[in-house]
């Protein structure tokens, strides 16, 4: 056997620190190698049965091959003589096989093709075993929140760059579609991101990581909200634009429970923490209702609703469609800027929804030859035997919010106010 010493180990040891594959993996992977290394060496490249074997205790390591005892040898890799057998065993007998130690005296005899060939089998299994590794990782973690530091930054091109996050034992790496817009990452913050996919590219595979995708804002409220966490209080749907407007509809079994209230905390103080996550991101919390009227109106907060009206699209144009009456100094507002509070509460719904003021809506609100229920049906909310207009329901803009759900809009609308950028 060959004498290795400590640093066999050393790099075993430095291999587990840095790339977290254990020090046995290693060391197999050394001793697969130069059994291949072997191979090269034999004639017919028959290795069956040899192994190389290393002892920690030593720190040596040899390689050991099955040979046949025979009278008379013809192939000194697979065969021995029985008086050197009989040297070794003395009552062995023609026809056994033993295992002898075949290692050369020194690994330059394998020669440099032999030694190439290690190489890649070592630099191949170990490359193999990462891979084991990430996929492990990613299995663990995937659709979760993790925290990490940001390693590095590589830049694509002028306008791409992926911020790669050292998640511990592996990197995340969040492309550019993934990142906050306008957000400034240094190398050395601590960044919350949500584990999103295993991109199969390149010899090693990714992690993709983001803190754009709006699962991060679920997470987050379970971390902050322990009602959500146990289960008291039910995120119904999360619509989002990453980096400048989150809604939430949220909701509870338990008539003791205002889930709004909840996600919001004492002074607000839940909901600012998710903000701070966010960058100072706007969140909207709203009560979920199974009635789609009271559910529109609460999504369109913090805009004053007069009349809400429900259509099923005929099949031409499939879908389910609702027209929103507000005053006419609440326009905007329910618009938002760029059109995004209408944007976001289309897609926490699930309704498309069309908003008029009250002064383009008078004579032409489903009430005349303007708006024929032939090209839209209103879906039936009230008994009635024939008028469309009954299927309307109006909230009185006269008529006070019930008073917890008022208390709430307002601690959001405070809060957005708070954490609006200068």
């Amino acid at each position: 056997m060959i004498k290795i010493g400590d640093k066999l180990l050393e790099a075993a040891e430095e291999l587990e620190r840095d790339r977290n594959i254990p020090q046995e993996e290693f060391i197999s992977y050394v001793c697969d190698a130069i059994v291949a290394a072997y191979k090269k060496k034999v004639p017919d490249h028959d290795v069956e049965g040899v192994r190389a074997i290393f002892d920690q205790e030593t720190g040596e390591i040899g390689i050991f091959a099955p040979k046949e005892v025979v009278d008379e040898v013809s192939n000194t890799y697979h065969e021995i003589g029985l008086t050197d057998a009989r040297d070794l065993i003395p009552d062995v007998s023609v026809g056994e096989v033993l295992e002898i130690e075949v290692t050369p005296a020194d690994f330059s005899e394998f020669g440099r093709i032999a030694a190439q060939t290690a190489k890649q089998l070592m630099t191949q299994r170990l490359r193999e075993a990462e891979k084991e590794l990430i996929k492990k990782e990613f299995e663990a973690r995937k659709g979760t929140c993790t925290t990490g530091q940001i390693e590095r930054i590589e830049v694509i091109s002028n306008t791409r760059n992926n911020v790669i996050v050292n998640l511990g034992r592996v990197e995340g790496c969040m492309p550019s579609r993934e990142q906050l817009p306008g957000e400034t990452y240094r190398v050395g913050n601590r960044i919350r991101v949500y584990v999103l996919e295993l991109r199969e590219t390149g010899r090693v595979p990714q992690i993709i990581v983001s803190q754009a995708h709006l699962e991060l804002v679920r997470e987050l409220f379970e971390l902050y909200v322990p009602e959500i966490e146990d289960g008291t209080v039910e995120i119904k749907s999360i619509a989002r634009e990453a980096g400048y407007r989150t809604k939430i509809a949220v909701h509870s079994e338990d008539p003791n429970v205002d889930p709004v209230g909840a996600c919001i905390g004492t002074r607000g103080v839940r909901i600012q923490n998710v903000v701070a996550e966010l960058r100072n991101e706007k969140i909207d919390v709203i009560r979920f209702s199974s009635d789609p009227v009271d559910y529109i109106s609460n999504a369109l907060s913090p805009a004053r609703i007069t009349t809400v009206a429900l259509y099923d699209e005929s099949a031409e144009n499939a879908g389910k469609r609702a027209e929103v009456i507000v005053p006419d100094d609440q326009l905007s507002l329910a618009i938002g800027r760029g059109g995004q509070n209408v944007r976001l509460a289309a897609k926490l719904t699930g309704w498309k929804i069309d908003i008029k003021s009250e002064s383009q809506a008078e004579g032409s609100f489903r009430s005349n030859e303007q708006s024929s229920p032939l090209s839209a049906r209103p879906l039936n909310r009230i008994n009635t035997e024939s008028a469309p207009e009954q299927s309307l329901k109006t909230l009185e803009t006269s008529a006070p919010l019930e008073a917890d759900q008022e208390s709430s809009e307002q601690s959001i609308g405070a809060i957005e106010d708070s954490n609006a950028p200068a």
